[in-house]
């Protein structure tokens, strides 16, 4: 095996590393929840608002582009 490591070693890292990685994807996908609804008609451009589940109102006003200032 690479490095000398004996092949139990490196099937034992091997295994953590997966295993941690879905463990972490799974906790990223809970925390986010994406919308999984298809809209009938898609929202027109400016229109999609998203927000975390922990932040339930704005502190701040949105910041505009300087593009949507212009039309």
């Amino acid at each position: 095996m690479p490095a000398g490591v004996p092949m139990s070693t490196y099937l034992k890292m091997f295994a953590a590393s997966l295993l941690a990685m879905c463990a972490g994807a799974e906790v990223v996908h809970r925390y986010y929840r994406p919308d999984l609804t298809i809209p009938e008609i898609p929202p027109k451009r400016g229109e999609l608002k998203t927000e975390l589940l922990g932040l339930k109102e704005r502190k701040h006003k949105p910041q505009v582009s300087q593009q949507e200032e212009l039309k």
